[in-house]
């Protein structure tokens, strides 16, 4: 019998007597990180966590969770599975960001959900980057984090940027997105996808291009995306939706949100052609430069529910349509 042959059916047997052998790079459901204690050379489990994300990232099965033990720096991650990285209130655990690199990236498989929480992203310059990049995957869910001082220019400089290949949803709660240089949270999915996202308890602010946006030009599905509970001041422009002719079938609603002193428009619905919608209800709009538009070609629509707060901006406070279907 051969090597190759000896050694499949030694394995086999152990695992028909039930043995508990196991490789030295055997992954855990659960893997933990610690800036006090980690060391990559761990296997990350709770007596002997890992340092990094990544290297608990690796260490981790499909499905499974990274815990943080410590607040401390843990360098950026490349999500290639369905997992979780949590931080549930041990104190600050980030990523600091520069030389144009992206502090957490979702890379991951068509059904692969995936979670973040309680995590920061800081840029602190020296070439820029961005903060989270979601390219592919099922979902992402977003909860207590922080993107902020992202510099640079597109692609980069931004906090929060969702550009899906593939139809995805994302959810993303009680989160701040703050002076970054670029968009604080956008959503530009490629190709012909379905895309949905619900964005509650986001405060953007003083970011360069829009607070929070879904941008339909390089796609030729659909994207959808509500805004609850949400403020968004002193950027470009507080709320974004755009598409183009053959682009994204394009809807934002925006529920008792604020765009507040934005340097632009307070909401911006733009498309050359009627595939843009916006929907406005229970919101204000003060201290913009100018409170909405439809753009220079004006054949997005934007309509209101007819219970907003519209005062005190640059451009007389023009109230917009408002909705008649039910």
């Amino acid at each position: 019998m051969s090597t190759v042959a000896r050694s499949s059916v030694i394995f086999a047997a152990f695992l028909a007597v039930g043995l508990p052998i196991a490789p030295a790079h055997a992954q855990l459901a659960r893997t933990f990180v610690s800036s006090v204690n980690g060391n990559d050379a761990n296997n990350c489990d709770r007596p002997t966590p890992c340092r990094t994300f990544q290297t608990a990232h690796d260490k981790t099965l499909a499905n499974g969770e990274i815990t943080v033990l410590d607040p401390g720096g843990y360098g950026a991650v490349t999500i290639n599975r369905a997992i979780g990285i949590i931080d549930d209130g041990v104190g600050e655990a980030g990523v600091l960001v520069s030389s144009g690199v992206t502090g957490i990236t979702v890379a991951a498989g068509a059904s692969d959900a995936v979670s973040l929480r309680g995590l920061t992203v800081t840029g602190i310059g020296f070439g820029g980057g961005n903060g989270i990049v979601f390219k592919s995957g099922k979902s992402l869910t977003v909860e207590n984090c922080v993107a902020r001082n992202l510099t640079g220019t597109f692609p980069i400089g931004n906090g929060i940027l969702l550009q899906p290949n593939g139809s995805a949803s994302f959810a993303v709660s009680n989160t701040v997105v703050a002076n970054n240089d670029g968009a604080g949270l956008a959503v530009i999915p490629t190709g012909s996808v379905t895309v949905r996202a619900v964005f509650t308890r986001i405060s953007a602010h003083n970011n360069g291009g829009g607070g929070i946006g879904i941008d339909g030009t390089r796609s030729s599905g659909t994207l959808s995306a509500t805004i609850a509970d949400s403020v968004s001041h002193d950027n470009l422009v507080g709320f974004v939706a755009g598409s183009l002719p053959g682009g994204a079938a394009t809807t934002l609603m925006i529920t008792r949100s604020v765009a507040a002193n934005n340097n632009s428009f307070g909401i911006l619905a733009s498309s050359v052609d009627p595939n843009v919608t916006v929907l406005i209800g229970q919101s204000t709009l003060t201290g913009n430069n100018a409170s909405w538009t439809i753009g220079a070609n004006g054949r997005a629509i934007f309509e209101s529910y007819g219970d907003n707060n519209i005062d005190g901006n640059h451009d007389g406070d023009p109230a917009p349509p408002v909705i008649s279907r039910r």
